[in-house]
């Protein structure tokens, strides 16, 4: 038997499958979900909570996972290292954080939201 870990259409779940010498398709033995289903991605939407237009330094998701918090606003100065929004993955909180000094020109997400892995976050000034 081998376990394989499979994702469909954002389902991700787990499943068994026995290894057999006669023809035909090998008899699935579990495919329970794994977690819930991930919403449909969203149309590109204007940002959220922006202060004019977006800045020139983008802050990108590193994972994919849901919003958890934002820790900056449009307008707040921040500095290289500080955290703006707050993901959750896995049950683990994840900073994503300036990547130099600057202005938060944009926020681009709301708490809750559900983000890919690249997904623009934030832009800074």
């Amino acid at each position: 038997m081998k376990n394989y870990t499979i994702t469909v259409n954002g389902n991700v779940y787990d499943v068994v499958v026995e290894e057999g010498t006669g023809s035909g398709a090998a008899p699935v033995q579990s495919a329970a979900p794994k977690a819930a289903p991930k919403a449909a991605p969203k149309a590109a939407a204007a940002p959220k909570a922006s202060a004019g237009a977006a800045g020139s330094i983008r802050i990108e998701a590193g994972a994919a996972g849901k919003v958890f918090k934002l820790e900056k606003s449009a307008g707040q100065a921040v500095k290289k290292g500080d955290a703006v929004v707050i993901l959750e993955a896995m049950k683990m909180e994840i900073p994503v954080v300036a990547p130099q000094d600057g202005t938060v020109a944009s926020i681009d997400v709301a708490v809750g939201d559900s983000v890919e892995a690249g997904a623009l976050l934030a832009t800074l000034n």
